[in-house]
């Protein structure tokens, strides 16, 4: 019998990729399809790392591994990687990287580049070499989520395809991409995934076989607005309601409100309002709603000042609002002093 150690041990040190998933909220499972015939088997309940031979023989047609975690909650499955086993059959892996660390799975976002790493290996060239052991091909997809879709659930069979090349040559590439080719109105509202896949050409033995796969999810860039207060206002005693509307914070963000003296300049640091700060660490985009109050006291001076609202993500520090206005809370008095002798 052949083993898929190979399949758990790459995932796992993210060769591929993709990690089979430690701690509780996670169950690993890898699935045996049986090529030509379609039977399966199930290993459930693995751990991050190891392994075990395969639950059943490698028939001549081959055999599909898919390596799989499910996460507790929200309850989600993730297709975290896939291997195809054969009797010549070319060895192929896909990672995807992008400027997130974010390992469970690639993600970025709708304006950002990603990077797409092929390794192929066991190409024949020889003449009397079978047709499916000389090259493999390398498929795109694309499949969006829609308007404030989250990626669970979908059909991946439903996934749209951009393009298809054939690859003949053993080696590893680079394919470098400026951002998705997903679509939305307006752009930087992309919610979706790209999809990579690398698979052997039918043969008599079996039909076209994916060797290996990864996606990216694609999120949008987040936009705020500030309410409660006016360009140019002048504030006379104390600070009024603010409301910091906050759409679509990418999964790995920390967002607040800062204020500072004089007009607004990009990249200036200033002063986070208490009560502002938002940090987010989540598998999807996040909407919130905020509201300052009593927060005179982190002004020390009258004057012109600028109110920043600033979100911090894997792509840099960004600027989403801001509004300057007139402080002055300085109280005169006029009268005069009289005496009688």
């Amino acid at each position: 019998m052949k083993t898929f150690r190979s399949i758990l041990f790459l995932s796992a040190m993210g060769i591929m990729g993709a990690a089979a998933q430690s701690g509780s909220s996670f169950t690993n499972y890898i699935i045996q399809y049986q090529l030509p015939s379609g039977t399966t088997k199930q290993s459930a309940n693995l751990s991050s790392t190891g392994s075990q031979q395969s639950d059943l023989a490698i028939n001549p047609g081959g055999a599909r591994f898919e390596l799989w975690t499910v996460k507790s909650s929200p309850l989600t499955s993730y297709l975290l990687d896939s291997k195809y086993v054969g009797s010549y059959v070319p060895m192929a892996t896909v990672s995807i990287r992008s400027e997130d660390p974010y390992t469970t799975i690639p993600r970025t976002r709708a304006d950002r580049p990603f990077y797409v790493d092929i390794t192929v290996s066991g190409l024949l060239s020889g003449a009397s070499d079978p047709v499916a052991s000389k090259s493999v091909n390398f498929l795109r997809h694309k499949q969006s989520y829609g308007a404030s879709g989250t990626g669970v659930g979908i059909d991946r069979t439903q996934a749209t395809l951009i393009s298809t090349s054939s690859i003949a040559v053993n080696g590893s590439q680079t394919l470098t991409y400026s951002m998705t080719s997903l679509t939305a109105t307006p752009q930087t509202k992309v919610r979706g995934e790209e999809r990579y896949s690398i698979y052997s050409l039918d043969d008599y033995q079996a039909p076209a076989a994916q060797l290996a796969s990864q996606f990216i999810q694609i999120w949008p860039v987040a936009d705020g607005s500030i309410a409660g207060i006016t360009s140019n206002q002048l504030i006379r005693f104390a600070l009024p309601t603010v409301t910091l509307t906050l759409n679509d914070l990418y999964p790995s963000s920390t967002t607040y409100a800062q204020v500072y003296e004089g007009a607004a300049v990009l990249g200036k640091v200033g002063t986070v309002v208490p009560g502002s700060s938002l940090v987010v660490n989540e598998t999807i985009p996040q909407s919130r709603v905020l509201t300052l109050t009593n927060w005179d006291k982190i002004f020390d001076a009258d004057g012109k000042w600028t109110l920043e609202l600033v979100t911090s993500t894997p792509f840099g520090v960004e600027r989403l609002a801001y509004v300057t206005f007139n402080l002055d809370r300085t109280i005169q008095v006029n009268g005069n002093v009289n005496t009688i002798e």
